[in-house]
């Protein structure tokens, strides 16, 4: 085997864990419960059983050159994450990388998962062909990375291009986002954000295919089944994702007005369901972007690595973080 890094991807329910070889090659892909829930100690452990399963156990399987991790939040890639207020107990300046450097004798390095999606389309997917880009992760949250000039900028606040999910889309929205502002792109262009939407019109009393399902227990409806009723033709979720497909857009013109790319990639779950939004929304984006040449669109595309993103990103990171030595 070749020389490999070993690459966890970190969710708040959630880890994704693989083995990237220097020719870009995914093996070992697994994914397990984070025990986020149980504290960060059993989130640690989680880990180091996920690294130890993929460390050589002869010369034969390889050299492991180091570990990648994403995190959410601003994250110290020498610490691990250092604002996170509200979404995970105990993770906010846990000293998560340390203790994995003292564990596994490696180079190990951590990064925010929406940077770590800039990385793996610069390294491996839609970005290979662009010095500027913008990458956006449509899941749980609103996550974001940027390329400039060919760069995947770190300012010292930790911040650069990762905030996306938190412009104000929309200030007289009554959503309240954990920046302590309303309206912002995670509170409204979220697959969570949808789901949202569609729970509440059906609380107040308007009809869906999914009134049953939610009344006999609201946890049941997701991103997906709202998906599946809007192909179904379902009124009601095809409304809200109307709404939806408008927050998107644009929180899109946004991005483009802020970092200037040359085109937008889209990842996460819900650009799985692009087939739904992603036409209306380029159209919106093209009619509204102010944009040199003259009437000239932003290209948004739907990422080429949809499985194991993060996996992919924190590996190029990684490799990237040990040729800066």
């Amino acid at each position: 085997m070749n020389d490999y890094i070993i690459a966890c991807d970190v969710g708040g329910t959630r880890i994704k864990a693989g083995i990237i070889d220097t020719n870009g090659n995914l093996s070992h892909a697994e994914e397990v419960s984070s025990q986020a829930h149980l504290g960060t100690d059993a989130l640690l452990e989680t880990i180091k059983t996920l690294i130890k399963k993929r460390l050589p156990n002869s010369l034969g399987e390889g050299h492991c050159l180091g570990i990648g991790l994403g995190l959410t939040g601003p994250v110290d890639s020498n610490l691990g994450v250092v604002l996170l207020p509200g979404k995970f107990k105990g993770l906010e300046s846990f000293p998560i990388v340390p203790l994995l450097r003292e564990e596994f004798k490696l180079p190990v390095y951590a990064e925010n998962d929406g940077r770590l999606a800039a990385y793996a389309a610069k390294y491996y997917g839609n970005a290979k062909d662009v010095d500027w880009a913008v990458v956006i992760t449509l899941g749980t949250g609103v996550g974001s990375g940027v390329i400039i000039n060919g760069n995947i900028l770190v300012d010292p606040h930790f911040n650069f291009g990762i905030q996306i999910g938190h412009l104000v889309i929309d200030h007289s929205n009554k959503n309240y986002c954990l920046t302590g502002n309303y309206g912002t792109a995670e509170t409204l262009c979220s697959a969570t954000a949808l789901v949202n939407q569609v729970k509440t019109a059906i609380q107040r009393g308007i009809p869906s295919a999914l009134s049953e399902l939610y009344f006999e227990n609201p946890f049941k409806i997701g991103f997906k089944e709202i998906i599946n009723a809007c192909r179904e033709g379902d009124a009601l979720c095809l409304r809200e994702l109307e709404i939806w497909k408008e927050h998107l857009a644009v929180l899109l013109v946004n991005a483009t007005h802020a970092y200037g790319p040359q085109k937008i990639i889209l990842s996460g779950g819900a650009s799985l369901a692009s087939d739904l939004f992603l036409e209306d929304v380029q159209k919106k984006v093209n009619e509204r972007v102010f944009r040199f040449p003259k009437n000239e669109g932003i290209p948004i595309e739907i990422s080429i690595i949809q499985e194991y993103a993060g996996v992919y990103g924190a590996a190029a990171m990684l490799n990237a973080k040990l040729n800066e030595q």
